[in-house]
């Protein structure tokens, strides 16, 4: 079969795209012909090892395993005896953020792992765009309470985390001021914006107002630059660590000190957060925004593309073509 690889960690022209041999699923495992994956920022970190700090969960010194790819879609080909959930022909999604092996043809997966069915209303490329970047999108909004009195500000609101939630948002009926450009400005009113501000016409954070949460899910804002647009009690959140991990630390320091908060959720539970996403599916409240396609032999360019932090939602990665 075919795998994107890379044995150490590289530049994205560093991966290369080898015959490798196909896994065989053991007892408690299914045997998975990926259809669809995503290239993602998760990705991105995996490949290159950077941030550093990722290298603590998928190798300090050498990434763990080789083939790269956290999220798939597929169908089950083969399964092991002792699973039960599954069975072949079984239309399957599933991500993990510390990596899948699933930039390749097949994949095995345990039966206990992040893994689910495909609602009837998505095809492979669109069950691919409801991994990643959801489940980060979820961390942001679980154990929490929403409303149709709140007022979120979203930043980035066209990549696929702010897609994702935006229309998490909007299922619950919050009000949402969201930070675009001028090309995606139609495409976020018609996932439900109550405002749109385009970025390459308006600073947004010189819009006055106040807003329950500021949600910066490209990590280019900071906290300093938000807090004149929070209420009293309100929270900032941001996607990345900030300079100098600043979030992080203003995490632990706003729970002391003033009324205004910063949040660093980290992002757990992917079988919840894939189960959202399933019932939103379901119940026609969620839609996969999709940029662009590559096939896998083209799958550095993909990662350059996504790199360029321009993309519009999510890259999917045709495996099989």
């Amino acid at each position: 079969m075919k795998a994107a690889i890379r044995h150490s960690y590289v530049d994205f022209d560093g991966i290369r795209v080898e015959e490798v041999e196909k896994p065989v699923p053991k007892d408690d495992e299914l045997l998975i012909k990926v259809m669809a994956t995503t290239v993602n920022r998760t990705d991105c970190a995996i490949v290159t090892g950077k941030p550093f700090v990722m290298r603590f969960f998928i190798g300090l010194f050498k990434p763990k395993t080789p083939i790269i790819g956290t999220d798939f879609a597929g169908e089950v080909v083969a399964v092991g005896k002792d699973v039960t959930a599954f069975a072949i022909k079984d239309r399957v999604m599933g991500f993990n953020d510390e990596g899948a092996n699933s930039q390749a043809q097949f994949v095995t997966r345990q039966e206990t792992s992040p893994l689910d069915h495909i609602p009837s209303t998505l095809d492979y490329e669109e069950a691919a765009a409801c991994q990643e970047a959801t489940h980060y999108a979820y961390s942001w909004i679980k154990n929490r309470s929403f409303n149709s009195n709140q007022h979120v500000l979203l930043n980035g609101a066209s990549g696929a985390i702010g897609s994702a939630l935006l229309q998490y948002l909007k299922y619950y009926g919050v009000q949402v001021t969201a930070v675009t450009n001028t090309k995606n400005i139609d495409r976020i009113k018609a996932l439900g914006a109550d405002r749109v501000v385009d970025y390459l016409k308006e600073d947004f954070t010189k819009l006055g107002g106040q807003y329950d949460v500021v949600a910066d899910t490209v990590g280019k804002s900071r906290f300093k630059l938000c807090k004149s647009l929070l209420k009293p009690g309100g929270f900032y959140v941001s996607s990345e660590l900030g300079p100098y991990a600043e979030n992080v630390f203003l995490a632990l320091k706003s729970k002391l000190f003033g009324s205004k908060k910063v949040l660093f959720p980290l992002p757990s539970d992917i079988k919840a957060s894939i189960k959202f996403v399933k019932l939103l599916v379901e119940k026609g409240k969620y839609q996969p925004v999709i940029d662009r396609f590559y096939d896998l032999d083209d799958v550095s360019a993909a990662y350059v593309y996504v790199a360029t932090g321009q993309k519009t939602g999510h890259v999917v990665l045709r495996t099989q073509a």
